[in-house]
């Protein structure tokens, strides 16, 4: 399922992840989540509620992953790349598709998640330490 992240007169779209936590997260769509900066690499906000966590669990993200950290429960969108590692329990829920760097500006930001007005292809994605074991 494809989905754009709205903020700042900029429209990002992502592609999400098949998988149960992301499924779960779609039916909380549309939403509007202030995110903040965590360590210049990272943008979080308050999901609305909780997720199952059923899903495809990691412990390795990668610029462009969006993943929900279970303790929030949070939506994270990883944006510039870091040396320190994640830590705690993450789902992976997609990956945007192009534009992850947009994310890059100090302080918090209003972003609008909702569906993606028409679907043209269907992904599947893996967490960035599955791929990178299948490459």
């Amino acid at each position: 399922m494809k989905i754009n992240l709205k903020f700042n007169g900029h429209v990002i779209s992502a592609s999400l992840a098949d998988n149960a936590t992301a499924r779960e997260f779609a039916a909380m769509l549309p939403m509007t989540l202030t995110m903040h900066d965590l360590f210049g690499r990272e943008k979080f906000g308050a999901l609305p509620g909780p997720l199952s966590c059923q899903g495809t669990r990691t412990a390795v993200c990668a610029v462009g992953d969006l993943v929900c950290w279970t303790a929030g429960p949070d939506l994270t969108v990883f944006h510039r790349p870091d040396e320190r590692p994640v830590s705690g329990g993450f789902q992976f829920l997609g990956r945007i598709d192009a534009g992850a760097e947009t994310f890059s500006v100090p302080g918090a930001l209003e972003v609008t998640v909702e569906r993606a007005a028409s679907v043209a292809h269907s992904f599947q994605l893996k967490p960035a330490a599955d791929a990178a074991q299948s490459a």
